[in-house]
């Protein structure tokens, strides 16, 4: 029997992981279909369960259910309890089991696609939200040799990198108008692009030739990018992490990592 896969979230329409992992099915010789789920806001468990009892073999979690599915899972993987979210469900013998790709997506992205060293490398976070939480364990398991979380409310930042810090590599948080200094790498992981808002950091955060990378993607640069890009940075959008992301997801169901750059063609021709 063919094995199905799904992504669920609200709105759903929008989601281009049914166009991925088709190709990576193709180039790996499996047998599965992908679609998409549209879950009621206030239904989210219930259409696990029903995912479960139709024979689904796991699902992908987007908004705004990740923080949710890591409450319907029976047992959660190292990097979705660092997250305190899920973006890729499993369903195997009776489990759900919960684990976050994002996270291994942006690091593959920042280290393969981007071809850049994050090991000793001086790192700024701009958010303090999910987002940055699911990078965070990721980034420092790449030993940079400072992290330095920004956010408009410090304290939260501050909670974030106690919740870190005991991984070995320093981390402090700032509020972002006070960060000091130059990075070699500098996330957006707010959600300012969506609504054309600039993270109020100064323009000397941006290094020569240092990487500005936006979490989001559109088919422009976001004002976050066109900032960093003024100041000498080399940028990149959130369109290779959601790619990389989806491999992560599809290795774990699968057991074999599909190669990334047909699907990057794809959609950025």
């Amino acid at each position: 029997m063919t094995d199905k896969y799904c992504v669920i979230g609200n709105p759903i329409a929008h989601s281009k992981s049914p166009d991925i992992h088709p190709v990576y099915a193709r180039q790996t010789g499996q047998d599965l279909v992908y679609e998409r789920c549209l879950a009621p806001l206030d239904g989210f468990a219930a259409t696990v369960q029903r995912l479960v009892a139709e024979g689904y073999r796991g699902a992908n979690v987007t908004l705004p259910f990740k923080i949710e599915a890591a409450g319907v899972c029976t047992r959660l993987e190292e990097r979705a309890r660092a997250a305190g979210a899920v973006n890729t469900l499993s369903f195997d013998r009776g489990e759900i089991v919960g684990d976050n790709t994002d996270g291994p997506g942006l690091v593959a992205d920042i280290t393969r696609n981007a071809g850049r060293e994050i090991r000793g490398k001086r790192v700024l976070l701009l958010g303090a939200g999910g987002a940055a939480r699911g990078a965070l364990l990721p980034i420092i398991q790449q030993e940079p040799c400072e992290i330095v979380i920004a956010n408009r409310t410090v304290a939260t930042a501050d909670a974030l990198a106690r919740d870190f810090g005991r991984h070995g590599v320093p981390i402090r948080a700032s509020g972002f108008a006070e960060v000091d200094g130059g990075f070699d790498i500098v996330i957006n992981a707010t959600s300012g692009s969506l609504a054309g808002e600039l993270p109020p950091v100064p323009a000397a955060v941006f290094g020569p030739g240092s990487l500005a990378l936006d979490m989001m993607y559109g088919s422009q640069p976001t004002v976050f990018m066109e900032f960093a890009a003024r100041h000498g940075a080399v940028v990149r959008d959130g369109l290779g992490m959601l790619v990389e992301q989806a491999a992560e997801a599809f290795a774990i169901w699968r057991g074999e990592r599909p190669d990334t750059a047909e699907v990057f063609g794809m959609l950025r021709p």
